[in-house]
Formats: structure tokens, sequence, C-alpha cells
């Protein structure tokens, strides 16, 4: 076949690679400039490619499409490729062709890294041959080109499951749906959904689906009793409304019920050894202990494996305990939902960095936490007036700044032993930072400056 990629970044490349592997005429085009070392790799193995422009005579002769999910449907190489009525899909959908690989795909809008990240931790330290890949930065049209893997955990965005059309996860699971990303859905919650909800589309009797009992758009928008696989839901609390396959026994321990619906033993895996923050990471353990059980593996090795698990960076991650105060980077939150996890999570009392580029925000539902938890917030963006109106009336102290280093001297001035300092940001990073990872490490790195003789100050 005539294969276009569309895009050539991770999954644009690897799609590449793989295309030309199997024996297809391979055209690669990026409308803007590609990253030297994908450069490279195209030009090592020979594919032809171009950049800073879409060759629309060139595209459109293609046999079949593999669009890059950053690219949105409004975009007028697609429009003008769905007018031809040529085929496009998704790297996944396209790599998933070629092996025979079990899928365990993990999506929602908040917490899908992490569970990935958990549920291949647990997988991998129980010994079975598995493969990260998908949205956590890792192609998986390029693993299968070797196809040395029994299994492959996937996180996978709404954007990865708009375009797939055979694709059939063993094991799915769904966290959450909440508005996100509506700019491509036509500002539709229910077409969000949808896309989320495709990540069952194609699933059997032989599949299993784990999702979140406890979220109002998921028992919405999935019409479990239409559906042919094997559901297992879980929750935070024990409910009598769903046959919940997982639920928290206690604050540390989950029961287990691997038949939902019928007689069978239950389990309890305690979960104590997590080092995992928050309500929102007891949803995120729970879904990957139940992929794992349902993968083999057993609970003792699933206990042990929870201890020695490391969170992807800049997600409420612990980087030192300075005097008595613990100081966590979850520059990763960069909206209102995520932020009011981070607070709700933390048992102690908050000094808060928040700010940056205000995505119309509305803070109302953070304002009481704030009220309960915030001993003193500091606002580090250009412009602050909106977080200050917010929460002014809110905390017993508010300040500015526009430098982390600023912000961190600052805060660990106001903490006293037993505080938190949560930078926890509410709002993106563009306007003091490259991105969120900037920002986190540029936190990290005014923790690791501290001098840890200075004595700890309350308010």
């Amino acid at each position: 076949m005539n294969i276009v990629i569309l895009g050539a970044a991770e999954s644009g490349v690897g799609a590449a690679l793989l295309a030309q592997a199997k024996g297809h005429t391979v055209f690669v085009s990026d409308r803007g400039v590609i990253q030297a070392d994908y450069k490279d790799k195209l030009t090592k193995a020979g594919i032809e490619f171009e950049e800073n422009q879409h060759s629309l005579d060139r595209i459109l002769q293609a046999d079949k499409v593999v669009k890059s999910p950053g690219i949105p449907e409004k975009a007028a190489v697609i429009k003008a490729l769905r007018e031809q009525k040529i085929p496009i899909i998704s790297e996944i959908e396209f790599a998933s062709h070629y092996t025979k690989a079990r899928f365990i795909a993990i999506t929602g809008t908040n917490g899908k890294t992490t569970t990935t990240l958990l549920t291949y931790h647990l997988l991998k330290e129980a010994g079975l041959n598995v493969g990260l890949a998908g949205n956590v930065g890792y192609s998986l049209a390029e693993q299968v080109i070797e196809d040395k893997f029994k299994y492959y955990v996937l996180e996978l965005s709404s954007f990865q499951l708009d375009d797939i059309d055979r694709f059939q996860p063993w094991i799915a699971v769904l966290l959450n749906i909440t508005p996100d990303h509506l700019d491509r859905y036509n500002y539709s919650l229910e077409a969000y959904a949808r896309a989320k909800l495709n990540i069952v589309r194609n699933q059997d009797s032989d599949g299993t689906f784990i999702y979140n009992a406890d979220d109002e758009n998921i028992q919405r928008y999935f019409k479990a009793a239409l559906r042919p696989m094997h559901q297992m839901p879980f929750s935070l609390h024990h409910r009598t409304d769903f046959q919940l396959g997982g639920y928290y026994e206690k604050q540390d321990a989950v029961r287990l019920d691997l038949l939902p619906g019928y007689y069978s033993p239950t389990e309890l895996i305690s979960t104590s050894r997590s080092p995992l923050i928050g309500e929102h990471n007891r949803q995120n353990v729970l879904a990957a202990i139940l992929v794992a059980r349902v993968a083999g593996v057993a609970p003792a090795a699933i206990e042990q494996a929870l201890a020695s698990f490391h969170n992807a960076e800049h997600r409420l991650q612990l980087v030192a305990e300075i005097n008595g105060v613990e100081y966590i980077n979850d520059s990763k939150a960069t909206n209102v939902e995520a932020a009011w996890y981070a607070l709700d999570g933390v048992k102690r009392p908050i000094v808060w960095i928040a700010g940056g580029t205000d995505k119309g925000n509305d803070y109302a539902s953070v304002q009481p936490l704030a009220a309960q938890k915030v001993k003193a917030l500091i606002c580090l963006g250009v412009d602050n007036a909106k977080l200050r109106a917010a929460f002014e009336t809110q905390v017993p102290h508010l300040e500015e700044t526009q430098s982390m280093a600023d912000a961190v001297q600052r805060a660990a001035a106001l903490a006293a032993p037993g505080d938190v300092v949560l930078l926890s940001p509410c709002c993106a990073s563009f306007d003091l930072f490259k991105n969120y990872e900037d920002r986190g490490r540029q936190f990290m790195a005014a923790v690791q400056a501290l001098p840890p003789s200075e004595s700890a100050k309350s308010v």
C-alpha cells in the first residue's frame, strides 16, 4: 500500500518505520519543523519526508493515512482526505494490525499516566513480558517492529481513540470523564465522552472493562447493559447499586471480586505501602490492582510492587522534607480539577504555590478546600489578579511573586514543621516557564537549594 503519515513526532515516525518494515511505500508529511532526532531516524531509514508543509497532491494519492493525534478534524488536510474518502487511522490502530500481543488500554481525563505507569510496574515486577506505549511517549508502532512483548500497557488519549477501527483491548480501563479538550469536540461533553468510550467499542465477551462507578459521566454515557464484555466497575466505597469488581473496605485495603455478579471468594489486598497521595490516586491504584489481578498477578506480588513504584515527575511528587516541612511538586496540575485533587489529598496544613496562565478558570470549587487547608497562598504568575480575587478572602495570608526561587524561599519561611509546601498551579505554565516540566524542575531545584539549617517560621 501507499501509506502517508501525517506528523513526524514519536507516533508518526514509529508508524513510518513500521510501515516500511512491512513493505509499504511510505511518505511522511509534517506541517511544522521536524525535530532533529526524528529527522535523523527517517533519513537513516531512507524514508521520504517533508516539513513545514502538506503537499496535498502527494498526500491525496494515499491508500491509507496514519494521523498524529495532535491534528484536529478541522485541519484543511484532514478535510481534503475526508472529501476523497481516504481512510484515516491512528498509530495505535495501525500498530495493532501487526501484533498478536494483548493490549491493556487505559484512558481518562485525569490520572491515566499514573495508572498506566503503575499498571506496567505491577506487571513487569511480576515477571510478565510487557511493553509500555502510547500517550506516555513511546511509539507502539516502533515497538511492534520487533514485536517481542506478549502484553502492552497503553495510555490512550481521546485523540488517539478518535481514529480507531478494529483496535480491540483485552483489558480496557476508563478512570473518569470530565470536561477537557472540548474545543476538539464542538464543545460537546457527549462527543468527548463517546471518544473516550471508543476504548470498548470492539470489545467482546473475551474482554474486560474496568471503570470508575463513582464517575457520573461514565454512568451517563456508558450503556452497561448493552455491552458483552466482562465488566468490573470499581469504587472508593462499598456500593449496593453496582456489582463491584473492587472497592476500598478500609482506607488502605481493597476488596476484590474478580467475578462480580457470581458467588465467588473475594480477596483483600493492602495498599498501605503505596507512596501515592490523594483520593484520586486511591482510584488509580485500585484500577491498576484490578488489571494486575485479571492478568494473573498474585496479591502478595501486587502488595510488594506497590511499595517500589515511583510515579512520573511533577505529579504529586514528594521532592524533599526539610525541617519537618514536606515539599510536593504537582506542576502537572494545570487545571482547577487537578489542583482540587491535590488540595483534597494533602492532609496537613498547606502553603500553596499557584498561578500562571489562566485558561478561563472558575476557582469556586477550590475555594472551600483553600479556606479549610491553606494557611498561605503564594501567587506565581505575570498576572495574579484573578487568583488574588478568588482567594484573598479565603486564606489567612496571600502574597505575589514572579520568580520560582522567591516563591520557594517565601514558602519555606511561611511553613512550620508539619506543614506541606505544595506547588499545584491550577494554571498553564507559559507566562513564566517553557512548560509544566520546566516549572516543576525549577521548583525542585529551588527546594534543593534551600539551606537545611534554616529554621522554619510560622505565619
